[in-house]
């Protein structure tokens, strides 16, 4: 059992979130994306639950497939949307028969349509039930989310905090955060998080930006914010692709390389399910290592 927990602890650590593609064109996507990355031998992978939860079955499947096929340590995430208390103890059965060691537990999202949260009937409502749930009754290494610039839904970052706080004392062993563009957020949420007694490691996610159509869209929907430098540089490379995703590579590599020499414990890409700028960026940061400088 390779515990996602002590990858962080030994050392700068990098690692790929993939999700569940829904056509044939998206699957060869995926495909290409573990070929061209798995000879970068992350330190461990994670895949999606999809949009409210609706592709469980999926995830599940390309787990097992990375782990068996690729030798690769992979993460499944985990949702409350749509299933009853016993549901989501199926699915963890079927996880844990499957040998997955890791498991990333998430309220998740409302299924699509919904603009509100509603807890099903028979399941359950809060991230840090379902943290401990798997914690009480299973043997997984449990993740967890957090977000450096407040969660969309929370009443107040104190709140936020407070209810981070309850996943770890739950049983989360590790946290990683939404994206984010401006690494003061990360640095100053993680004082606050140290403050406030969460000791466990928490891993940054890095989105490197590659369309600015496509950001602009995510960081609305996820309230992160786009600093003002950084959105007047894409502005003026809206119609012209390449130079948008040069910069998103350079601003990403810059980020993270930041991050590591402040002692983040590693770097988690939110890939897209596509290699090359993740590729571009890792190359980078282990020509450079910047870790050393910390």
């Amino acid at each position: 059992m390779a515990k996602i927990a002590d990858i962080l602890a030994a050392g700068p650590s990098s690692s790929f979130e993939f999700f569940p593609p829904k056509t044939p064109g998206a699957v060869a996507q995926l495909e290409q994306a573990l070929l061209e990355l798995e000879p970068l031998n992350p330190s461990f992978v994670s895949v999606t639950y999809g949009a409210g939860g609706s592709s469980r079955s999926k995830t599940i499947e390309i787990v097992k497939r990375i782990k068996e096929e690729f030798g690769l340590e992979a993460m499944a995430h985990f949702t409350c949307v749509g299933a009853t208390e016993p549901e989501l103890r199926a699915t963890l059965h079927e996880m844990r028969e499957a040998g997955i060691d890791n498991v990333l537990a998430l309220r998740g999202d409302p299924p699509a349509g919904e603009q509100v949260w509603t807890k099903t009937e028979g399941g359950l409502e809060y991230s840090r039930e379902l943290v401990e749930l798997i914690s009480r009754d299973y043997p997984f290494t449990i993740g967890a989310a957090c977000f450096p610039e407040t969660h969309i839904h929370a009443t107040s970052a104190e709140d936020d905090l407070r209810y981070l706080k309850e996943k770890v004392d739950a049983g989360a062993k590790f946290l990683i955060t939404q994206l984010f563009f401006d690494n003061r957020r990360y640095f100053e949420f993680l004082g606050q998080a140290r403050a406030a007694g969460i000791e466990v490691p928490i891993l940054p996610g890095i989105m490197p930006i590659t369309n600015v159509d496509q950001i602009e869209r995510f960081t609305a929907l996820c309230g992160a914010h786009i600093p003002p430098g950084l959105s007047a540089a894409l502005r003026t490379r809206r119609d012209e692709p390449d130079a948008a995703l040069q910069l998103g590579v350079a601003y990403a590599a810059l980020q993270c390389a930041y991050l590591l020499r402040g002692g983040a414990p590693g770097i988690h890409f939110y890939t897209l399910n596509r290699s090359s700028a993740t590729r571009a960026i890792l190359a980078a940061l282990r020509a450079q290592e910047p870790w050393r400088e910390a």
